[in-house]
């Protein structure tokens, strides 16, 4: 079953201003190690945080919050797997927030999807509950 469904639309060059103006103090401030880091390695470093940025954004309206209620941006860790795919990692309030809206006997996955097309990216994300296989007696 679905339990969030986010979508978030950031302007790159929008990001790569607040990075010119802010620098470190942003990227501290939203981004985990991990994502600077990944960043880092990229030809397009604001999109890379613009891309990120929209999943933060899209991920905090699929657990129906949006960012307000404690949850912190570096509650939501975007990471890419070996083959590249996006996925993002919970952690603190967002974590405690997606326990609390997963149904007793599911366990929840959080899907992610980014785009870009400059000046825009994009980011999906959805929340599944998944029901756990119960061996019959």
């Amino acid at each position: 079953m679905i339990l969030g469904i986010g979508s978030d639309l950031a302007n790159i060059e929008r990001i790569a201003g607040v990075l010119a103006r802010h620098g470190d103090r942003f990227r501290n401030r939203v981004f985990t190690e991990v994502e600077q880091a990944t960043a880092g390695h990229r030809a397009d470093v604001a999109g890379t945080f613009a891309k990120r940025w929209a999943a933060k954004e899209a991920c905090s309206k699929a657990l129906g919050t949006g960012l307000r209620m404690g949850i912190a941006w570096k509650d939501m860790e975007v990471r890419n797997l070996h083959s590249g795919q996006p996925r993002i990692d919970l952690t603190g309030w967002a974590a405690a927030r997606l326990a609390e809206i997963t149904p007793e006997g599911h366990e929840a996955l959080v899907h992610v999807t980014l785009t870009d097309d400059h000046p825009w990216a994009q980011a999906f994300v959805v929340i599944e509950a998944r029901q756990l296989w119960v061996q019959p007696h």
